[in-house]
């Protein structure tokens, strides 16, 4: 890539590899349904460190698949914080379930112990069944600490993955894990859209180490229906007179979706996945070389700061601009940035304050969640970037702020 071409904020990386592994699994007899999904769920569970993994269309049904696996249903409530995307708390509401917001870090953007427990606090006789810890940007939240606070109470973890593959965090008792391994939850969700760390074109992947939450994710996962014989409720229906099952025969024993992801789009994760590795490394590469070449740039740009002692493969790289202090609006600061060939985005707007979720618990007041978004730019971060294009976006940030 030229360093002088538009840097996005974010892009897939694709070579021959990919487009060649696409091209065989589209000459293959399954397009979809067939095994090519079964040997990416076993090498994406090998590399997170997970007994089970299930794919899925997108993050957003990984998501609901982790809701569903835990029963999640009406009267029931969980915890989000409302820094996120969207889905974090649209797969509680799927399945009917109430979310209660909680704050974050305003310089982290992070659920912490103390908003967590603000959260509890606040939720009162509700029942809280589940809390949908966010790893933003791909720094995880004190896991450890949110686990001990929630096994104390009954209540269930569902990892929001979605920017956090490749982290490493602390899981107590002097030791690491891999996030998606669920060594302090019962299921964690990861988003495969191109602008994550490795994608399937559009996908998702919730990991689990419970064979109950995975066959229940098997099932929704499709409608809800069975094939395996052995499973059959029907008997008259599913077997012919002389014992054997009936070939064509399905039932279908839950309102299920469809969820399901193809062949060709696990074959270009199966790709991926192979050099995963790479592109952590050269994500932590460029973290480090924005990290130094950034710092000059306070107290007008602050770096979100890290999980102590995580080992993150960031997915977005955010910064804190005071542009009040610099006098420029955001919008002003991003056309001028773009100008200069620079991609940005804002991640994100405070979920509490989009109108359906407003219009259904009225107005809330989550302060760091507002002070966190007020400031916040992504800039760009992608493997196929060079070393001097993050001399690029420095030069262009500071050309910009003053």
């Amino acid at each position: 890539m030229s360093t002088n071409s538009f840097l996005p904020y974010g892009r897939q990386s694709i070579d021959a590899d990919d487009l060649a592994a696409v091209a065989r699994a589209l000459q293959a007899d399954y397009l979809t349904t067939g095994p090519g999904v079964g040997r990416f769920e076993q090498a994406f569970a090998e590399i997170v460190g997970a007994r089970y993994a299930v794919a899925s269309n997108s993050g957003t049904a990984a998501l609901h698949l982790a809701c569903i696996a835990l029963g999640l249903g009406k009267g029931d409530a969980v915890i989000v914080p409302t820094l996120t995307f969207l889905a974090t708390a649209n797969a509680a509401r799927f399945c009917g379930a109430d979310v209660i917001f909680a704050d974050v870090d305003a310089d982290s953007g992070r659920l912490t112990p103390a908003t967590l427990e603000a959260a509890l606090a606040r939720a009162g006789s509700a029942k809280v069944k589940a809390v949908l810890p966010v790893h933003l940007n791909g720094h995880c939240t004190d896991m450890a600490t949110i686990r001990a606070i929630t096994e104390a109470r009954g209540i269930k973890i569902v990892e929001d993955a979605c920017h956090a593959l490749g982290t490493v965090h602390q899981s107590g008792n002097n030791s690491t894990a891999r996030v998606g391994a669920c060594a302090l939850s019962e299921l964690a969700c990861f988003s495969l859209h191109p602008v994550k760390t490795m994608t399937t074109g559009e996908g998702g992947v919730t990991t689990t180490n419970d064979p109950k939450h995975y066959k229940i994710m098997q099932l929704y996962r499709s409608h809800g229906m069975v094939r395996d014989p052995a499973d059959f409720r029907h008997r008259d229906l599913g077997f012919a007179p002389d014992g054997q099952a009936n070939p064509w025969y399905y039932e279908m024993q839950a309102l299920g979706w469809n969820y399901r992801i193809t062949d060709f789009a696990c074959a270009l994760g199966e790709s991926q996945l192979a050099k995963l590795s790479r592109f952590i490394d050269r994500r932590r590469e460029l973290t480090a070389l924005y990290d130094e070449q950034l710092a000059p740039l306070t107290p007008r740009l602050k770096i979100v700061p890290k999980q102590p002692g995580d080992n993150a493969a960031l997915h977005l790289y955010a910064v804190l601009i005071d542009f009040v202090g610099i006098g420029k609006s955001r919008a002003r600061v991003v056309a001028e940035l773009k100008a200069m060939g620079v991609g940005t985005q804002v991640h994100y707007l405070p979920v509490h304050q989009q109108p359906y979720y407003r219009d259904l618990y009225g107005k809330q007041d989550l302060p760091g969640a507002d002070s966190y978004y007020a400031r916040q730019l992504s800039i760009p971060l992608y493997p196929d970037m060079h070393d001097k294009d993050v001399g690029r976006v420095v030069d262009a940030l500071r050309a910009v702020l003053g």
